[in-house]
Formats: C-alpha cells, structure tokens, sequence
C-alpha cells in the first residue's frame, strides 16, 4: 500500500512544541504537518511515523492521513531563522507529512475525556505497547481533538528497536514495555485482554506485508536509516519480520500492560500534567 506524493509550495509555522521542529506546510493537496528527515531524530523517525499510521489505521484507531511530502531547493530561501533554513535546507527530498486538523486542540482529560471511551482507551493502550511508543504520558499525551474526535500524532519515537537491528534477537522483538505503565489512558481503559482479542486479529502477516510494501526507498535507504540492509526490499522484510513476531502468542506486551494497569489502579492518584 503507497503512500500519496505531494510537493510541498510553501513553508507556514514551525511548531515548536515538538522536539523535531515541525511545521505546517502548504502542498499541492493541501495542509500538512511536516516532519522533516533533516532533524536531529533522522529518517527512522519518519519510518516510524508512516508505519505507526498505517497500522493504527488499519486496526481502527483514528491517525491524520499520511503522505510523503516532497520538499525542493529554495523552499526557505527567505526564511530568517537560520534554525529552520538550516533543517529544510537539510530535508531536500521526501519527507513526511499528516494531514493538518485545523481548529484542533490537544487532549486534557477533564475537558475531553468522554470522547474517549473505555474500548477505544484500551486499544489505543495496546497499540502503543506493541509498537513500543513511549510517547502517550499525561505530560505528553499526543492525541488532539478534532470534530469530537481524539487523533494520534507524533509517533517518531515508536518501534525504538529499529535503532539497532543488529541487537534484536528473538527475546528483544517479543519483549514486553514496562513504559507502559506511565499511559495517560491506561486507568481509562477497559479491558485490555479482550481489546487484544479484537486487534491482533486484525493484523495478520499477509496484512503487515501488504502495509509495509509503501514505505518509500527514499527513506529506508538514506544513509542515516539503511544500516547494513543492502536493499529496500531487504529493510522491509526486517520490519514485516518484526512486527509479525512481536504479535505471537504469548505476547507480552499485553502482559505487562495489564499487569501495569493493575498497579496504576492501587496507587494514589497523581496530580495531572500536561504539555504546556
């Protein structure tokens, strides 16, 4: 499954809040939010982004739309902050964007939480512990609201065992996520086990495989991410490979968050906070 191309024309806003310096660009087909393969996180992160995307959508679970977006010479070429002329400058090329929600809000529990119901908590908790995103805390929730929605964003640190392929034996790649324990949504949640049941089998090898065709070459062979894969073809059967095995029963993950929210549910309540 591809992803669509789109050029960018013209560079809008940083957005500072993230570590990467995002920023809204216009493209031919539109607004959207840019993560740029010149930032100090480099292309894994993009992998990461699409490939979170991909697999939230086809489990359900609501993530903007995706797209490469290329970016050309000169885009910044007026641009003062040599910050982000330094970034976009480096970013020639394909890059990744989501789908800009425009009027929405980031997530606050007291304000938005009934938007999120038990089961859609549950599962969002699942997909984050199989795909080891350490990035849903109450200090960094990563989820905005838009049109009465909540959306997942902002997934670069996810799948962290790409990083270092070399190391991740079998026992790595089924490992369970004792981040976990820190989900802004994991008291929220229903029960885990029966929204493993619904996910899981969702996602089935001739699935993953299928997903994981359209990760772009561009960015699976950028020096930065090709490590010693030899080919684009080769990087993604190392990721299909992985994500299948992280899926076999017993699947820890799953595990260790149901043992994480059993814990969460006999400690105080901690003071809620929020990225500012």
């Amino acid at each position: 499954m591809t992803f669509p191309t789109t050029d960018a024309l013209r560079y809008l806003q940083p957005l500072r809040e993230g570590g990467s310096l995002p920023a809204v660009v216009e493209t031919d087909d539109g607004l959207y939010v840019v993560k740029f393969r010149g930032a100090g996180q480099g292309p894994r992160a993009l992998i990461a982004e699409l490939i979170f995307a991909q697999l939230a959508r086809e489990v359900g679970l609501p993530v903007p739309d995706p797209a490469i977006v290329r970016i050309t010479e000169g885009l910044v070429a007026d641009e003062r902050d040599p910050e982000i002329r330094e970034l976009v400058e480096g970013s020639v090329g394909d890059n990744v964007g989501l789908r800009y929600l425009d009027g929405a809000f980031n997530f606050d529990a007291h304000a938005a939480g009934d938007l999120i119901s038990e089961a859609m908590a549950a599962e969002i908790v699942w997909l984050d512990a199989y795909l080891t995103n350490p990035d849903r805390t109450a200090r960094n929730p990563n989820l905005m609201i838009w049109d009465r929605r909540p959306w997942l964003i902002d997934h670069g640190s996810a799948l962290y065992a790409h990083h270092d392929w070399i190391s991740v034996d079998e026992a790595r790649t089924r490992s369970s996520f004792p981040l976990i324990h820190d989900h802004v949504l994991l008291l929220r949640a229903g029960d885990l086990s029966a929204a493993d049941g619904r996910l899981a089998d969702r996602l089935s090898e001739e699935r993953i495989t299928r997903l994981m065709q359209g990760l772009p070459e561009s960015l699976l062979m950028d020096p930065l991410a090709r490590g010693t894969f030899t080919s684009a073809n080769e990087a993604r059967a190392r990721y299909i490979r992985y994500l299948v095995e992280r899926l076999q029963a017993p699947r820890h993950f799953v595990e260790e968050a149901m043992a994480a929210q059993a814990r969460r549910r006999t400690e105080p309540p901690r003071r809620l906070e929020i990225r500012r």
